[in-house]
């Protein structure tokens, strides 16, 4: 006989340190959030870890509910609520779906309870996602300045092409390559270092790195944010529509920016990223980003 009971069954792993892997990140031609005297001087305690960071710790609890599909055909969309810094404790929580749901909430806290991030974990085509819910909320602007440039519609000047090999360096905007992230990577698993454990015959790339290859050649769309400006991640959703991507596996990706909007301290836009197939073909994934811009970041802000 089943329980019948609406109490939710809440999935958690352990609590983990993320590292920082961002201390010599640069981008715009300058150092970036993620330097110690760049946060303190936006008023931040100190430099935080790359929010897709702990995307990493919700992996093995959606791979319990979904198994091997979860790689293939899995979403994560999230909002980045708070910051951490290294050295910081933080547990992700997923709520087990109900009978037939091909959706779940997922959220993350630091040791101490507060908050760090909230999001909808999904299989295949499952409605409206957590990042879908927040873009129909967002409310209108006069007039954007750091981003005057950018429109809703515009499309990256180009089909860029990208791959991650396991020992490349991923560039300046992620200094370090896929081997030295697996050194200090919160869940380690086979599938990313090993053929032939691999379902997929190859090694696949983790999760929380998808954004890293999504972003190493966003230089080349063709967006323009005036400089020198400082911004963060504040939502982040990866999509495996034929997963997952594989290591060393040249890939294309398209780009269009399909939001912007602003806040009291920032402005900010969002772009989605469709990961194709070598031929460009086929979009095997896709990556949505919101990427917030401190105004006072921007030294002519206020003479604007």
């Amino acid at each position: 006989m089943k329980a019948n009971y609406d109490t939710p069954l809440i999935l958690s792993g352990p609590l983990r340190r993320p590292k920082q892997m961002l201390l010599e990140q640069e981008y715009g031609g300058h150092k970036s959030l993620h330097d110690g005297d760049v946060a303190s001087n936006l008023g931040l305690k100190d430099a935080p870890i790359e929010g897709p960071t702990h995307f990493s710790q919700f992996v093995p609890l959606l791979v319990k509910i979904w198994g091997k599909d979860w790689y293939e055909r899995g979403c994560f969309s999230a909002h980045f609520l708070n910051m951490v810094v290294e050295g910081e404790e933080v547990k992700a929580f997923v709520e087990w779906p109900k009978e037939g749901e091909t959706t779940t909430r997922c959220w993350a806290e630091k040791a101490d309870g507060s908050p760090v991030l909230e999001a909808s974990a999904s299989l295949g085509d499952s409605g409206a996602t957590l990042l879908d819910q927040r873009m129909a909320k967002l409310r209108p602007f006069d007039q954007l300045i750091i981003l005057e440039d950018l429109k809703v519609g515009l499309q990256g000047v180009k089909e860029e092409e990208v791959i991650m090999e396991a020992e490349q360096h991923m560039g300046k905007l992620y200094p370090f390559s896929l081997t030295q992230k697996l050194k200090s990577i919160t869940e380690k698993s086979p599938y990313y270092f090993d053929a032939h454990q691999s379902p997929w015959g190859q090694p696949i790339i983790p999760l929380e790195m998808v954004s890293v290859l999504s972003m190493y050649t966003f230089h080349e769309a063709g967006f323009v944010v005036k400089q020198p400006s400082i911004g963060l991640f504040a939502d982040l959703e990866i999509r495996m529509i034929k997963g997952p991507l594989l290591v060393g596996e040249t890939y294309k990706i398209r780009r269009e920016i399909v939001a912007l909007g602003e806040s009291r301290r920032t402005e900010g836009f969002w772009t989605r990223s469709q990961i194709l197939d070598k031929a460009g073909h086929e979009v095997l994934a896709e990556v949505l980003l919101h990427q917030a811009i401190f105004k006072h970041s921007y030294p002519a802000y206020s003479k604007s």
